[in-house]
């Protein structure tokens, strides 16, 4: 694999690594363009597999009790001709030690495993990954890119929580937000059609998907976002609550014996869309649902559309000015019922919405679904945050 003919100039391998799961793509950087992209899942199970797309084919490979190892290598078993510059890794927690990307060392390794505790579903998995990468290529320069980097320039006005300071000082308990590799990619992008530059932008971008979570931006920089600690907090999402009382959990606790933990994970797997439906968390299944009479389904789209609403307007206190408001992410890019009713939530703010462009997620006009005479321009942006991390590992290691 190493011996390979170089075909791309400045390819870069992407790795997300979760716990279960395993995603590959590789980008020649001279257009960035994808020249392939994989799909591991399930892994550790029977029903492993690996998925594989190149050259506009997909293949799909079943590979019983993959490990992480095993799909990786197996991916890049199936990439002849294609030899990395570098490779980029998502991390979904940099804590308070960056703020930016960085090329992974000894000490910056050590630093990802200290925020373990912060996110401990998902950071061990990127070290896996990260190994993983390292085994198979250990001469190559190999990138972090954080979720939460983009977070780091959040006024401690925005970020810290009205607790006892100390709770701040020993465990930096504190708001970090994530999903910060899409907001700053829909940022550029959303900057870019807008022709503006990005340090100029102000902007509210939505990356709503399974998890969702809201920014503000101002002048390209991120001062303040949703999610918080954890990405339990903010808005409804798939099978997370968001925000809710902090006595929830005690008023739960004494009212049916559960314990703390039994709670927490209720919060974050069972409730959100899915809770409220009692049939799904995808919002595709419960539009389809609502439209056919589905009295749950439609008011769990309502508590979606409302609470995102009523974020939206709490982060204008954020910015002076607004350019414009993104819609991302699975929900956001492909979901014209859900801008619709979000947006007829936000009168106040002079949003009127295209329904025509609405319908076809704005592809006719650069993303644009506002009216010329809304107060306030909203875009339709696919996010790509593979795309994004490869640029920022070509960035650090050119």
């Amino acid at each position: 694999m190493n011996t390979a003919p170089s075909v791309a100039k400045d390819c870069v391998f992407v790795i997300n690594c979760g716990s279960s799961s395993l995603k590959i793509a590789v980008f020649d950087m001279e257009g960035e363009t994808a020249l392939l992209k994989g799909f591991a899942e399930r892994l550790g199970s029977p029903e492993a597999s690996l998925k594989i797309e190149r050259d506009g084919e997909t293949t799909l490979l079943p590979m019983p009790d993959a490990t992480h190892h095993s799909a990786m290598q197996a991916a890049i078993e199936r990439m002849p001709g294609l030899k990395p510059h570098g490779i980029g890794h998502r991390v979904v927690h940099g804590g308070e030690f960056f703020s930016d990307s960085a090329v992974l060392t000894d000490e910056v390794m050590q630093a990802v495993e200290r925020c373990n505790s912060l996110a401990p579903l998902h950071n061990p998995a990127s070290l896996i990954g990260i190994g993983i990468a390292q085994e198979l290529f250990p001469s190559l320069p190999q990138v972090a890119v954080f979720d939460t980097a983009f977070h780091q320039t959040l006024p401690p006005h925005a970020f810290l929580y009205p607790i006892p300071y100390k709770y701040y000082e020993e465990l930096k308990v504190r708001r970090y937000g994530f999903h910060g590799t899409s907001h700053h990619y829909v940022a550029l992008e959303a900057a870019r059609r807008l022709g503006k530059k990005a340090d100029e932008t102000n902007l509210i971008t939505l990356h709503l998907g399974n998890g969702c979570s809201a920014c503000a931006i101002r002048n390209g920089r991120s001062v303040d976002t949703t999610m918080g600690l954890t990405p339990s907090e903010g808005l409804v999402m798939g099978t997370r609550s968001g925000d809710v009382d902090p006595a929830l959990h005690q008023f739960i606790q004494d009212q049916t014996g559960m314990r703390l933990s039994e709670i927490t994970r209720m919060l974050n797997s069972q409730s959100g869309l899915l809770g409220i439906s009692g049939l799904s968390n995808d919002m595709r299944t419960l539009t389809e649902a609502a439209d056919n009479g589905h009295e749950r389904a439609k008011l769990a789209i309502e508590v979606f559309c409302y609470r995102l609403a009523k974020s939206i307007c709490g982060l204008t206190a954020a910015l002076d000015t607004l350019d414009a408001l993104i819609f991302t992410g699975g929900i956001g890019e492909n979901n014209a019922a859900v801008r619709a009713k979000t947006t007829s939530f936000l009168k106040i703010m002079g949003v009127v919405i295209d329904e025509e462009k609405n319908i076809t997620h704005g592809r006719a006009d650069s993303g644009r679904i506002s009216t010329a005479s809304s107060r306030v321009t909203c875009l339709v942006i696919p996010t790509d945050e593979e795309r994004m991390i490869a640029r920022e590992t070509l960035r650090l290691t050119a």
